[in-house]
């Protein structure tokens, strides 16, 4: 329809009979919703728009071959952490990157969560418990632990990840940042 739009078309009947597949029942709201002005300014700006999105496809499709790449030594290792619950293809990718396929360096699975910064805090002061926040750490490997967290939450078979990081009633985004270093 976009293209179309841009070549010049403008009778909403004819836009309207390209919808495909789960837009073809909704053929009259898709009259209604364009039915308006659509000059040919509008047409330059969305030609600009899909331009943009083909160059930012084919920037992601070389990027993804360098990291597909750089990541081609460590293929056991990433095989066997796509089978952890929750990590897939992208998440493996960033801890490959980030810790090394080598975990002797870090003692324990603790020292590794220690080290992305996923570990609560404990700030206890006159016997009172104050607020555990996350510490610091580093941020990547945070961040993709909490993807791995969130996705582990929403299996369809219920393993003890997905019990685990049930939503909790405090928002289902704060209880994947509450233990996310359970898989390792």
């Amino acid at each position: 329809m976009l293209e179309a739009l841009i070549n010049g078309e403008r009778d909403v009947h004819t836009l309207a009979q390209m919808a495909k597949a789960r837009m073809r029942p909704k053929i009259p709201e898709l009259v209604e919703a364009l039915t308006g002005n659509f000059s040919e300014h509008h047409a330059f700006l969305c030609r600009l728009h899909l331009e943009r999105i083909d160059q930012l496809k084919t920037t992601i499709a070389e990027l993804s071959g360098r990291i597909e790449e750089a990541t081609r030594p460590f293929a056991r290792q990433l095989e066997l952490l796509q089978t952890v619950p929750g990590v897939g293809q992208a998440v493996a990718e960033v801890l490959i990157a980030e810790t090394g396929a080598d975990m002797a360096r870090f003692a324990t699975a603790g020292h590794l969560a220690s080290w992305a910064g996923v570990c609560p805090g404990h700030h206890e002061s006159a016997g009172k418990h104050k607020s555990g926040r996350r510490r610091h750490g580093n941020r990547w490997l945070g961040a993709a632990l909490g993807t791995a967290a969130m996705a582990a939450s929403r299996t369809r078979d219920r393993t003890y990840l997905g019990a685990r990081y049930m939503p909790c009633g405090r928002g289902s985004r704060r209880c994947g940042v509450v233990d996310p270093r359970l898989p390792w």
